[in-house]
This record gives C-alpha cells, structure tokens and sequence, in this order.
C-alpha cells in the first residue's frame, strides 16, 4: 500500500497514485475499507440531506447550470418552469418530508445554497428548529462549480457560500455539498484551505474515507438520490421505495458503513411520492443497530477512525 499523508500528496497535474488517474487519495478495494464503530454498536450510520436550493429565472451568462436540468426555452427567457419547480420544494414540498422526518425521529442535514438562505429565512429558522445542521450548497442552483472558473473565481465561489450560510445559520458550516455533486480538479484543496472538515460530493465508496490527506469524503450515493433516480433516469417511484430499501438492507448487513438518503424537496415532497419514502423509511427503519444521525457528527466520528 502506498504510503498517503498531506505532506506527500503531488498536485492535481502530476503522476499519479498506483491505480488511479488522480492523487487524490489511494486506491481502496471494499475488502480494505474500515469498518467503521458508530455509538451503541450501531451496524450502520443513516443520514438524510435535504438539499434547499434555488434556481435564477435568468442566470448571468457566465453561469454553469446543470444543462439536464433547464425547460427547452430556458436560455432565452426567464425560466419559469425550472425556477417555479424549485420554488414549490421551498414551499411546499420539504414541509411534507418534514412532517416525515419528524414521524421517525430524523434530524436532517440541509445542503443549503446562499440563494435560498437569503430568500427563505422563515424556512431557515424551521430547519434551525429542528436542529439541522447546514453543508454550504454552492450559491443557486443554477451555477456550480467548473474547471472553467479561475483559481481566483472558485476560491470566492466557495468563500460566499461559506460565508452566507455562516450568516444564515448562526455556525460556519464544516461541510461543503456541491450543486450537482460537481467540483473542478482542485475543489478538494480549496475546500481545506476554506475550513471545511468534509464533503458529500464523491460517491465512489459505501464508506468515509480520505480526501487530500485531510478532507472527509461521505459519500452521497446518488442511485437512490431522487433527483438522479427519479427525475434524471426514469426509475417509478415505487421502484426507487424499493431500491432505498433494499441498499440500506444489503449495508445493513455488512456492517461498518454508512447510508446518505439524499432528497430534493420539489421532487420527493410531491403529493403522488411523500407516501413512498415514509414507506422506505418504515422499511428502513424496521433494522435494529442504526446511528440516526447529521452529516456533521458522522464526519466527526469518521475522522476518529481514519
């Protein structure tokens, strides 16, 4: 195994690690990950982020959206269609998954965009209520982080995120969720430099690991994220229940691991869905040895172990 610590990490553009393309962090087989000691015994540890964002009628030009995720005249007038569909989540929808949440005694991580922070303060201080804890999100949904952006433009991307949902929330937010998952090659060592203590946007294990030597990664599991499952794939609802039951069984009995259920409140908060993930969750949470817990206290334990 190659020996990985910060001080012998080469940057982004030069030679990489034994079986990667990237220096990042080492090459892991399932077989070598640890298994993780979560408190009581617990076999697994289950987070649910709720990810509040929202979406610009008229981004400026510079912006990068997610192009999966626009109505076909989006780019030549305001879009009313994607931007009414994020607004009916802030609205309408997170209070539906709330209401679940609260029947099962979940406190849910918010992956919380400045955007939304600043336009929703009422639905911040409800999260806040509940003892939600913030991952900075990026500003809108309509931007994200590129390899286009200079050193400079990303470095103050990620500083205004922080800085909004700090203001917002009352705590300088120790975890960063990108919009879309997305990051440049050099996103990791930003996110160091900015503070940040963990991040959900690499969904490449069941298990934390390193990043950089020093950030870490939860992974975000994207196959039951609704948004991907749902909305980008074409998986049916009950099919998508079943595939959030049926993961968190298999995880469940491996043992060590971790679970990120990951909802966009315009998608899952929808009348025709709530019923289908306060069925999944049942499911779910039918197991006994489960850590029901915030992205913030399963980093901090993770870094213990690692």
């Amino acid at each position: 195994m190659v020996e990985f610590s910060p001080s012998n990490i080469p940057p982004v553009n030069e030679p990489r690690l034994p079986g990667m393309d990237h220096a990042h962090y080492p090459f892991r087989k399932l077989t070598d990950a640890p298994r993780f000691i979560w408190p009581n015994g617990a076999r697994i540890a289950l987070t649910v982020t709720l990810m509040v964002d929202h979406w610009e009628l008229s981004p400026p030009a510079d912006a990068y959206p997610d192009p999966r995720i626009v109505s076909p005249l989006g780019k030549f007038h305001p879009d009313w269609l994607t931007w009414s569909q994020r607004a009916y989540g802030n609205r309408v929808g997170i209070f539906r998954i709330l209401d679940v949440l609260d029947q099962f005694g979940l406190t849910p991580s918010v992956a919380l965009g400045s955007g939304a922070a600043e336009l929703c303060p009422e639905l911040v201080d409800e999260l806040s209520r509940r003892n939600a804890c913030f991952m900075a999100h990026g500003d809108f949904a309509s931007r994200r982080i590129t390899s286009k952006m200079s050193d400079a433009e990303e470095r103050a991307f990620i500083a205004r995120a922080r800085d909004a949902i700090a203001k917002a929330a009352g705590d300088a937010p120790l975890g960063w969720c990108g919009q879309d998952f997305n990051q440049s090659a050099d996103t990791p060592a930003r996110l160091i430099e900015a503070g940040f203590e963990y991040t959900t946007d690499w969904a490449n294990d069941d298990r934390p690991y390193l990043l950089n030597g020093k950030l870490v990664a939860l992974p975000p599991q994207p196959e039951w994220n609704d948004l991907e499952a749902i909305r980008l794939r074409g998986v049916t609802v009950p099919v998508w229940a079943d595939n959030i039951a049926e993961a968190f069984a298999v995880l469940h009995e491996e043992g060590g691991g971790t679970f990120n259920l990951t909802l966009h409140p315009w998608i899952a908060g929808q009348p025709h869905r709530i019923r289908y993930l306060r069925e999944a969750l049942s499911r779910i949470l039918g197991k006994s040895g489960i850590w029901r817990t915030t992205t913030d206290e399963l980093a901090k334990a993770a870094r213990a172990q690692l």
